[in-house]
């Protein structure tokens, strides 16, 4: 995380009540990253400053709230939900970690980062959407709370007498995002009417070797074919515990199982409007759940399993992510940034065979991934909706550890006022999306040729 979090104009949305306590929640974070670098911190101050932090963004949750309703915003109960979740589920899991670390510089940072992550995403994507007066989509087939709530308690409880796991629902608003080597698990069901319930299932690989590796005695450093088969029909147990919560659920049968990439789970999961999207920790690694209702399967897929083929199948799947993961680890990483399907898929299709190609549709998920995993080059749109190229470039630079990275526009047009625009936040360049395969190619070819070490390129 970087000294600082910057201010400036691009978070103002034009509400002066909403656009004052944001700026002032910016400079709340401010003081707490200046805290957290003193040696001599004590406890106390530092619990009075979370504290501070804690009790603004209530208060501006509370006001943001009253302002929505009072221009009867449509997306107000979705937007409250968001709310609700980060003040009840987020904020107290990020205390209990400063509390039991008693305030460690690690769990000062994670804090930091969270908060600040939110913040502005949050302030750049939902809260842009009220002037605009749309709604979150994604959001808005969630169930009640109160069946968010007993679904996590009981997947909790589940959890718990399966492998003693302690899991703590941190999120009923899980948005697809990547944590760590991951297993992506998908079953659909379907009734006589054709109506049917997709659950997405994610396991962190760590999650799954410390558990059921650990029941079956397995000193096992990695997942095998058998751990893979055996977390199979864990994950099956709790979904046919799960779907009893849903209408006629004895009329529903399985008809498909499948194990994704994460590319592919990603693409599926940002089509759908999940009615439960709940995100675990276990203390042993991460899990996430989700469920969507819905009358046609996405046409994305991953590797069919069925009962004949299971085996083979798994088997290619681990083989399959040990050799990404091997082969990614050769390459140079790009992260390609555009709101365009097309786009993406054409450049993942020109550019993986020689990199490691990571897509995301905003400038959320881009920093959400830049976070998770940094890329050595990223390809980013400049004219993207709601928040722009210029804006995604602004909030890389604002951080630290990611001043240096390099971007290079894609873009319809270069005129001199984006130009200008942009020239302080020193981005390598610009690519014309009018521009053949072949030339974009070349152009990422000469970007790491130039910075190969002792390469010197012909005249």
């Amino acid at each position: 995380m970087g000294n600082q979090l910057i201010w400036n104009e691009r978070y103002n949305i034009g509400i002066e009540i909403i656009d004052k306590e944001h700026e002032k929640l910016f400079h709340i974070l401010n003081r707490l990253f200046d805290l957290g670098r003193q040696v001599d911190k004590s406890h106390w101050v530092c619990h009075e400053a979370v504290k501070y932090f804690k009790d603004h963004t209530l208060q501006h949750f509370t006001d943001e709230e009253a302002y929505m309703a009072s221009i009867e915003y449509p997306g107000l109960e979705t937007h409250k939900r968001i709310h609700k979740n980060f003040r009840e589920r987020t904020l107290p899991a990020l205390e209990k970690e400063l509390e039991q670390t008693e305030y460690s510089e690690n769990s000062i940072n994670h804090f930091l980062g969270v908060c600040a992550g939110w913040l502005v995403g949050h302030t750049l994507i939902e809260d842009r959407m009220i002037v605009n007066g749309d709604m979150v989509k994604h959001w808005e087939n969630l169930l009640p709370e109160e069946e968010q709530t007993v679904m996590g308690q009981t997947l909790a409880s589940l959890l718990h007498r399966m492998f003693q796991l302690e899991a703590r629902l941190i999120s009923d608003c899980y948005g697809g995002e990547r944590f760590g080597d991951g297993i992506y698990y998908r079953l659909i069901y379907s009734n006589r009417e054709e109506e049917r319930l997709e659950f997405f299932l994610v396991f962190e690989e760590q999650l799954i070797v410390s558990t059921i590796g650990s029941v079956m005695d397995l000193k096992a450093e990695a997942i095998s074919v058998m751990l893979m088969n055996v977390a199979r029909y864990v994950a099956k147990q709790l979904v046919e515990r799960a779907i009893r919560y849903f209408p006629s659920s004895e009329e529903y049968e399985i008809k498909e199982e499948q194990l994704l990439t994460y590319e592919q789970f990603q693409r599926v999961y940002e089509k759908q409007s999940p009615q439960f999207s709940l995100l675990f920790d276990t203390g042993k690694g991460y899990f996430a759940y989700c469920v969507t209702a819905t009358e046609r399967i996405q046409g994305e897929g991953g590797i069919s399993i069925m009962t004949e083929n299971a085996m083979v199948e798994v088997e290619k799947y681990l083989n399959q992510n040990k050799e990404e993961k091997h082969a990614a680890s050769k390459k140079k990483k790009l992260l390609v940034v555009d709101d365009s399907d097309f786009m993406l898929k054409a450049m993942q299709n020109l550019l993986s065979s020689d990199y490691e190609v990571i897509t995301v549709k905003s400038g959320l998920s881009a920093i959400r991934s830049i976070t998770l995993s940094r890329p050595d080059l990223i390809l980013l749109d400049y004219e993207m909706p709601v928040c722009n190229g210029r804006q995604v470039l602004e909030m890389i630079r604002s951080e630290k550890e990611f001043m240096d990275l390099p971007v290079i526009f894609l873009t319809n047009t270069v005129d001199q006022e984006s130009v200008r625009q942009v020239i302080a936040l020193k981005p390598e360049g610009y690519l014309l999306k009018s521009l053949s395969t072949e030339s974009v190619k070349k152009e990422v070819d000469l970007f790491f040729e130039k910075k190969r070490p002792g390469k010197k390129l012909p005249l």
